[in-house]
């Protein structure tokens, strides 16, 4: 990527951590621009925490260069940090308050803070503003959490695997949450293992296994450049089905339309998903 640092939100160049003998982030490049949706895909034991981390400045790095907001996150300042959201997995507000309480509580905490009022109706909690968290469901303790990450108007949102223990409504309505905050200038780096979310809320993705990113781009590119061709079906006359993988899926198709004379029984060309790329470029795909 050719981008100017200030138009970059993250900028990461050759990112080390280690833990005793195991290597947990191991060279890792990582750029981010700003105004941004990033996905950063990869299996457990990657080095996507570490990393998210050490981009908050909750955890030094060993080795390589980071930039955050245009400062290195290991001498942050207070001001920096309040530029920053974060949500992560665990719960990290108190059973006993109210929604209400909690997020005004939480505002106290930054220089310019959202509206409470607002980022209450912006998570969709307005109906539960008065009810104690020990109360809410488990979508809507999260919509809590991601209340308190925006609370402070962040130009960085770290959202670490957010819809773990979702039911499918609960995702959708996050990721329309997700899309609000983008559109309303938000830069947002997402973990996540469910590659639908992924792919339906990133502009970018970056794939990392053994703590290094072994794939970076667009979901649409990535399938382009690390998919292993198509698969073309159909069923011969005598009513036999038939598949054949191939990378000239187009001259496949005009060869049976010549043979068929036309219209081809059966036709269906299936490209390779973000999943099938995932699993090859992670060394997952023979366990498929």
């Amino acid at each position: 990527m050719t981008a100017h640092a200030n138009e970059l939100a993250v900028d990461v160049r050759g990112l080390r951590k280690r833990y005793g003998d195991v290597t947990a982030v191991d060279g890792l490049d990582l750029r981010i621009r700003r105004g941004e949706v990033f996905g950063l895909l990869g299996p457990n034991g990657a080095g996507k925490s570490t990393t998210v981390e050490i981009l908050q400045g909750n955890r030094l790095r060993d080795a390589g260069e980071v930039s955050v907001l245009g400062a290195d996150p290991a001498t942050g300042t207070r001001a920096w940090r309040s530029r920053l959201g974060v949500v992560w997995q665990d719960e990290s507000a108190p059973a006993e308050l109210t929604v209400r309480e909690t997020v005004r509580h939480f505002a106290h905490y930054y220089p310019r803070p959202r509206d409470p009022e607002r980022v209450i109706d912006l998570v969709g909690l307005r109906a539960k503003a008065d009810s104690r968290i020990k109360a809410l469901s488990g979508g809507q303790r999260r919509r809590l959490d991601v209340a308190l990450g925006v609370i402070g108007d962040p130009e960085l949102l770290l959202l670490d695997e957010p819809t773990t223990g979702f039911d499918p409504a609960a995702r959708r309505g996050f990721w329309d949450l997700v899309r609000l905050l983008a559109d309303e200038g938000t830069t947002i780096l997402l973990t996540t293992h469910y590659l639908e979310e992924a792919e339906a809320l990133a502009d970018r993705l970056a794939i990392v296994t053994r703590g290094r990113v072994v794939a970076e781009g667009e979901p649409q590119t990535l399938r382009d450049l690390h998919g292993t061709g198509a698969t073309v079906e159909w069923t011969e006359p005598d009513g036999t089905p038939h598949a054949e993988h191939t990378r000239t899926p187009t001259k496949t198709v005009a060869g049976l339309m010549d043979r068929f004379d036309g219209e081809i029984p059966g036709l269906r060309v299936g490209r390779p998903s973000l999943e099938d790329v995932y699993l090859r470029l992670t060394g997952q795909e023979a366990a498929r």
